[in-house]
């Protein structure tokens, strides 16, 4: 959710996401678009009793994690335990040309988030961290406040290629499974890379590398489109034009969800069948289309 709706405030949008049915409010971490998320969360998490709250997702390059510590341990706090923490290398250009911050290559943004998540997790800790590493140092630094959940919020790792998804196997509590951005955001082979095979694959990375930990793992999928509808067949150029692929194959990438509420139902359950996926994150225009279908799903 990247703003409030309209004609309502950030309190009341976050109040009425709760009342539609839903579990979590994310929010986005851009330069160009919403709130500052730190403080969206904590004003979403004080506006409500049951609604979570999450960054969808930090880029790592953006904070130091000594201050970030800080500052989600009090949302988790305050919120009694409804905090999530979704972490990225970074992936916008525009986000660190227009801000001035250095944009490293993929494996040093990746190197960057492994030792920021290793840092996050000590400092929720109950002992005092040292750590040393090539981007961060910590010398003797005990985490205050505690977070309200023993041991931290839980941790959202998103990516989509070989390397950030082997980490998030054996580091994060919530993976989000997504098309890899290496081709170029919104080229057809980044699309491509969402189709099923793609994530069959994805999958396999993860399952080799998570071993024990695979069956607690919870897997996230963030859709690129959303739409509930009766005439699927209307959407069949622009889908096929943008995947490159047939509409069936299009239909069953874990970031579409195009169909009557039976057919999305359907896919819903098929793809957590296949996949493991049991967290689907809409985009803000949908919600209140989607809010009946969420209720027939949750039993509410």
């Amino acid at each position: 959710m990247m703003g409030p709706f309209e004609g309502m405030s950030w309190a009341d949008s976050a109040r009425e996401i709760e009342a539609l049915g839903y579990s979590t409010l994310f929010v986005p971490d851009h330069f160009h678009e919403g709130f500052g998320p730190i403080t969206a969360m904590a004003v979403a998490a004080m506006a409500t009793t049951t609604l979570r709250v999450a960054p969808m997702v930090f880029a790592c390059d953006f904070r130091h994690p000594a201050v970030v510590a800080r500052e989600l341990a009090s949302i988790d706090v305050f919120s009694e335990g409804r905090l999530e923490v979704g972490l990225g290398a970074g992936y916008n250009p525009l986000d660190y040309s227009r801000s001035g911050i250095p944009m490293d290559s993929p494996g040093v943004r990746v190197d960057r988030l492994i030792e920021h998540t290793a840092v996050l997790r000590g400092l929720f800790g109950t002992d005092p961290l040292t750590f040393t590493g090539e981007h961060y140092r910590i010398e003797t630094l005990d985490g205050t406040p505690k977070p309200h959940r023993a041991g931290g919020p839980p941790i959202i790792v998103a990516g989509g290629g070989r390397r950030l998804l082997t980490f998030a196997a054996t580091a994060a509590d919530i993976i989000g499974v997504n098309p890899s951005t290496a081709a170029g955001r919104g080229s057809v082979a980044m699309a491509q890379n969402a189709l099923a095979q793609s994530i069959d694959e994805k999958f396999e990375w993860i399952r080799a590398a998570s071993a024990e930990r695979f069956d607690s793992l919870e897997f996230n999928a963030w859709l690129s489109i959303a739409e509930i509808t009766d005439d699927v067949g209307a959407y069949e150029e622009r889908l096929t034009r943008r995947w490159g692929a047939p509409l069936d194959d299009v239909l069953a990438s874990p970031v579409v969800l195009i169909g009557t509420e039976a057919e999305i139902a359907q896919r819903l359950m098929a793809r957590r069948d296949r996949w493991g996926y049991s967290y689907t994150v809409l985009q803000s225009q949908s919600a209140h289309a989607f809010a009946p279908l969420v209720r027939r799903l949750s039993g509410s």
